[in-house]
């Protein structure tokens, strides 16, 4: 296949084709009208109106955990801590053989899904960093189906855990893209400042991107975030560090979100919400009213901050459930943070697609232009809109110019 025809693209209005060779795109041309495929044209694709896409973007998952819940117990309470105590039983547990073989089956799952941009945190608080190598070997093998960054993720802490500054430099230099950290997490507040300023000048030393989990928590006095923007903004880093989770943001009074906006937009960084994991884990201390606990999502997109959604986890300690689906992602997180109104759902798609795609500083390696790579996905909707409406589907995901997925939606029968 080198060509699609009829094709719907976002933003534009109108019919369009598209062409590439050699894995690149050559062409983007507006139809006047519907194009018939030419006789025996089995290198052409028709859209049907149907909408074309750049691929879906999973900006935070962890891949090296994937498929582990229950083993070799279940997280009852279902709280962030206990996933970490059920984590650390299982990790006990872990060969390189094991986490390449969940990390595959994990992200053919996701690639069916039309996800073709990966970030994984890979736990980094591990003597020897076996899962890491084993990681970096996925990132190779995998690459005909996704390219994944890995992030050095310190889950345990870097302060805090014996030895985790050189663990986390060590796997930097073995090939680390992203530098990762868990300040709220550490055992005391000055060891969660220490540890943001450790990593930011590990990022910056080598040039790596950083991604955080940042106060993952109910705590309203959890803020971590302003002490990384600051950071950030002092370095000039901003479009290069990304803040996920955020969720003591859920807490905060207004009266501290207000000052707090006006660093983030100075710094500008990017924010990543797990809706779905969030709100299974957090407010797991309260009563009733319960917190929804979820970052700020539509104030932090309004604020003009590129914030966008992620899945966080595929049956791990943390979430039991998942199937690499992120419009399952899309519809809860848009559901649980009230963003059903009619400009929202006329660019829904922007959270799993081009916010993602800044997110991991993607830059001309993502998007539907002529020169960028011909990585496309084709959509069972002609809209953001219908998409969401019908719970539609990818339904044909082209990587480099082949076609790695195909799937038929099936027709309803009456009896």
């Amino acid at each position: 296949m080198n060509r699609i025809l009829n094709a719907r693209l976002r933003g534009r209005p109108g019919l369009f084709s598209i062409a590439w060779a050699d894995g690149r795109i050559t062409a983007v041309q507006p139809q006047a009208d519907t194009l018939p495929l030419p006789p025996g044209a089995d290198d052409v694709l028709d859209a049907g109106g149907h909408l074309v896409i750049p691929p879906f973007v999973e900006p935070h998952i962890h891949l090296d955990a994937a498929l582990t819940a229950g083993e070799p117990n279940w997280n009852l309470s279902g709280t962030l801590f206990e996933g970490i105590e059920r984590w650390a039983e299982r990790k006990a547990l872990v060969t390189p053989a094991d986490t390449k073989d969940r990390a595959h089956r994990s992200i053919r799952m996701l690639a069916e899904h039309g996800i073709q941009h990966v970030r994984s945190h890979v736990d980094v608080t591990e003597p020897g960093l076996g899962t890491l190598q084993a990681m970096l070997e996925v990132r190779e093998e995998a690459r005909d189906l996704v390219d994944l960054q890995i992030v050095a993720f310190p889950q345990e802490g870097i302060e805090s855990f014996a030895n985790g500054r050189a663990l986390m430099s060590e796997a930097v230099a073995m090939g680390a893209d992203v530098v990762g950290g868990i300040p709220h997490f550490e055992n005391t507040r000055d060891q969660g400042v220490s540890s943001l300023h450790f990593l930011m000048d590990l990022a910056e030393r080598h040039g790596r991107l950083v991604d955080v989990h940042c106060d993952e928590t109910d705590d309203p006095n959890s803020r971590f975030l302003e002490v990384l923007a600051e950071i950030a903004r002092v370095k000039g880093m901003g479009a290069q560090v990304t803040a996920s989770h955020t969720t003591a943001m859920g807490s905060y009074d207004n009266a501290y979100c207000f000052k707090l906006f006006r660093l983030l937009k100075q710094a500008g960084l990017n924010f990543i919400s797990c809706p779905t994991e969030s709100i299974h884990l957090q407010g797991r201390f309260d009563s009733y009213p319960k917190r929804r606990g979820l970052t700020r999502v539509p104030e932090l997109d309004r604020a003009g901050l590129n914030v966008c959604f992620a899945q966080d986890s595929i049956v791990d300690p943390w979430y039991p459930l998942g199937n690499g689906n992120i419009l399952r992602i899309l519809d809860a997180g848009l559901h649980i943070c009230h963003m059903l109104g009619y400009d929202d759902l006329q660019r829904a798609l922007d959270f799993v697609t081009d916010h993602g795609a800044r997110a991991l500083a993607l830059g001309e390696r993502y998007g539907i232009e002529v020169g960028r790579p011909a990585n496309l996905l084709l959509l069972s909707a002609d809209s953001d809109y219908d998409l969401l409406r019908t719970q539609g589907q990818a339904l044909v995901s082209v990587r480099h110019g082949r076609v790695i997925m195909r799937r038929r939606v099936g027709d309803v029968l009456w009896g």
